[in-house]
């Protein structure tokens, strides 16, 4: 199969608000959803997150630039606050450049985002 754009998505939940354990989350979901998609820092394009009202210690994407995601284009942006959407959410979605198809990708939900997409391959 040719090179192709493809995304991968991902989520995880905050117990408190810290930028100790935004960083903690954040790394720890990136690093599930490249090492079970086979992503290295080159496949990368560009990681979108967005976060829910409820966290305001710090942006998700300095998390990805503390290991070392500084060249990769990242941007965080506002969850619509939807009426019993899960608190403390996290979302990611990371395009890249791959040789798999689209059902051979891995979305990661970690935490309290574990039940969020559950019609979606492991």
């Amino acid at each position: 199969m040719p090179t192709a754009v493809r995304a991968v998505r991902g989520a995880t939940t905050v117990d408190v608000d810290t930028p100790e354990q935004v960083t903690e989350r954040v790394v720890a979901l990136l690093q599930e959803m490249f090492d079970r998609n086979g992503i290295d820092h080159d496949d990368l394009i560009s990681i979108v997150f967005t976060a829910t009202g409820d966290i305001t210690s710090m942006f998700p994407a300095t998390a990805a630039r503390s290991v070392g995601l500084g060249d990769v284009p990242l941007m965080c942006a506002l969850e619509i606050p939807v009426a019993g959407s899960a608190p403390r959410c996290i979302r990611v979605l990371a395009h890249l450049t791959t040789e798999r198809s689209r059902d051979e990708l891995h979305h990661v939900y970690l935490e309290g985002a574990q039940g969020l997409r559950d019609d979606l391959p492991a």
